[in-house]
């Protein structure tokens, strides 16, 4: 059997990031996946780092995605994540394609941050008539990806990058260039006049304050997950409307909700998850803040992949594309 192995290139050149977000918004709104019903992820160590995959299964479509995560790779210049997605057809658990994991993660990671952004702006207070005001703390190529995905669904963004070093935020806001928006260095000072806060670094403690977040922002964080690992202070979580990727996986891995209360507190005043939030069964509360706190989900991968691959069948010459008995078909 031979694969076709989609690059990060191929991969790119297939989807926009709009494209990404409306794959979501539609399984979620057609009720084609169910986030609680998603597999858990799985660790197992390995040489140097960890293995983690992520399988999750659908009517036609499968997959698993098999990451390694080697946290002393960069300081080597080596990649700190590396690894392949596997689609299978549903029908018989034919393998169809591989595909890189990492530009998979780039694509589908924004995408879901923005695709709950974007429902809870709509669920606040009217927008005003300026480009958007938004804070990104962190340097890397998620919060790049997040900025260029949030610019393209919701519009014109001002943005303040607020980095760990002076030097990485400078860097940041040179090397970034999204049509018509400004993108600078910034501090957490800017926090108290931004509409929107992405949190989107590897830190394990708060990278803000509470008293600095308005009433009226939207605060996503996906950067880090884990139970002993929070980016947002609890006092945030506390007076804020909360929503999840699903109820399941934060109870298992979301550091900033569980340090915030415990598993049983939340069980009796549970968060909201994507489904209700695009489903529009989410209301946010005037004068508190929303939060969104991603951990990173299967069934994002598996949306995110299978549209992919089906995009780039399609766009297959006709003397390229498997015969009828090929499993490629299933």
């Amino acid at each position: 059997m031979t694969l076709s192995f989609l690059t990060g290139e191929d991969l790119a050149a297939l989807v926009s990031d709009a494209d990404a977000v409306r794959f979501l918004e539609d399984a979620l709104k057609s009720g084609t996946v169910d986030p609680e019903a998603d597999s858990p992820r799985l660790f197992s160590p390995a040489p140097h780092g960890e293995f983690l995959m992520m399988p999750t299964s659908g009517p036609a479509w499968s997959g698993v995605k098999l990451v390694t995560v080697a946290p002393d790779n960069p300081a080597h210049g080596r990649p700190k994540i590396q690894g392949v997605y596997t689609l299978f057809s549903s029908a018989d658990l034919a393998p169809a394609v591989l595909m890189d994991a990492v530009e998979l993660t780039l694509l589908r990671t924004p995408a879901t941050t923005v695709l709950a952004v974007k429902h809870l702006l709509a669920a606040g207070e009217p927008r005003p008539g300026r480009p958007l005001r938004v804070v990104v703390f962190g340097t890397g190529p998620q919060a790049e990806r997040h900025l260029r995905c949030l610019r393209a669904v919701v519009g014109p963004i001002d943005v303040a990058v607020v980095g760990r070093r002076p030097e990485s935020a400078l860097a940041f806001a040179a090397r970034t260039d999204l049509p018509q928006t400004r993108v600078r260095a910034g501090s957490p000072d800017d926090v108290p006049q931004a509409d929107v806060v992405l949190c989107a670094t590897s830190s394990s403690t708060p990278v803000l304050e509470d008293d600095l977040v308005p009433g009226h922002a939207v605060v996503a964080a996906m950067g880090s997950h884990g139970r002993e690992r929070a980016e947002l202070p609890a006092e945030l979580i506390r007076r804020s409307d909360v929503v999840v990727e699903a109820r399941a996986s934060a109870m298992r891995e979301a550091g900033n909700l569980l340090q915030a209360r415990d598993a049983a507190d939340w069980a009796r005043v549970p968060p909201a998850n994507l489904a209700d939030l695009v489903g529009g069964r989410f209301r946010r509360t005037p004068g508190r803040p929303a939060v969104f706190s991603g951990v990173g989900m299967a069934w994002e991968d598996l949306v995110v992949a299978t549209a992919l691959y089906e995009r780039h069948r399609s766009r297959r010459p006709a003397q390229q594309r498997p015969a009828p008995h090929d499993p490629d078909l299933t």
